[in-house]
């Protein structure tokens, strides 16, 4: 049968989950995805994922790819792996793509939402308590953007990589932060074109600190002149962020059935 590649587009609930990436001996959302696969498709297979997202991080539009010569169509396939998904993982695309596709070497840009839960009001109240950073004292949102201000752009971001996942570069895009309140919470939209280890949840820490009244906004300069982790804040705990989308260039989606 002539391949097909596939590409995916995943949600899930990250609580349960030791990230996306497989790792033995724990539960990983692209091990048990890679379970349903190979139990539909008959045949061994690795999925791409666009984004590695860490233990306890969701995911709304988490992009994965893969090449299959099983001839089932789409419609036919969306169902099937639907339904023998686990509840906290959703299926909520599939479509053909070009050949050689590839989910994390095509990717353009990526957007991370982080939630913070900002009252004296327990999350658990509006079931929220897994899906947002409980803080208590009053974040001051217009000192968060003017320091967010200090990230756009590209940087040498070492300062808000953790160790852990060695790159060749420390360099990287930042091209929109948005933050803003809804209700209780306070959301940071975090836009780039791919992000160090713990990137989004140490800028996240670092813009808490300045909310918060304990730094100054332009402290961001300094952090960011410095290349040192320990001058940033802390690394925001992982239930606050969802990985919302993942771009890609112009559609390499082909009909099904093309040859």
């Amino acid at each position: 049968m002539t391949p097909r590649t596939l590409k995916l587009v995943l949600a899930y609930d990250g609580t349960d989950f030791h990230g996306w990436q497989r790792q033995e001996g724990v539960r990983t959302a692209q091990e048990d995805v890679e379970a349903v696969l190979r139990r539909i498709l008959r045949h061994p297979l690795a999925l791409n994922g666009a984004s590695r997202t860490d233990a306890g991080v969701h995911a709304r539009g988490q992009v994965a790819s893969l090449t299959t010569t099983a001839p089932i169509p789409l419609q036919n396939l969306w169902r099937a792996i639907g339904h023998h998904l686990p509840p906290d993982i959703a299926l909520v695309q599939i479509t053909r793509a070009d050949p050689g596709f590839h989910a994390s070497r095509d990717a353009h840009g990526k957007l991370y939402r982080y939630r913070i839960f900002n009252t004296t009001r327990r999350p658990t109240e509006q079931h929220l308590a897994r899906y947002t950073w409980h803080v208590w004292y009053p974040l001051d949102v217009s000192r968060m953007r003017a320091a967010a201000a200090e990230l756009i752009g590209t940087h040498d971001f070492a300062a808000f990589a953790s160790q852990g996942s060695p790159r060749s570069t420390t360099v990287r895009t930042v091209q929109r932060i948005g933050i803003r309140r809804r209700g209780h919470e306070v959301l940071i939209d975090v836009e780039g074109d791919g992000f160090l280890y713990n990137q989004v949840r140490n800028m996240v820490g670092t813009l808490y600190e300045i909310g918060r009244g304990h730094w100054e906004p332009l402290r961001i300069r300094d952090i960011l002149a410095s290349g040192d982790r320990r001058q940033a804040g802390l690394t925001a705990p992982p239930q606050g962020l969802c990985l919302q989308w993942v771009r890609y260039g112009p559609a390499r989606e082909v009909p099904d059935g093309a040859r």
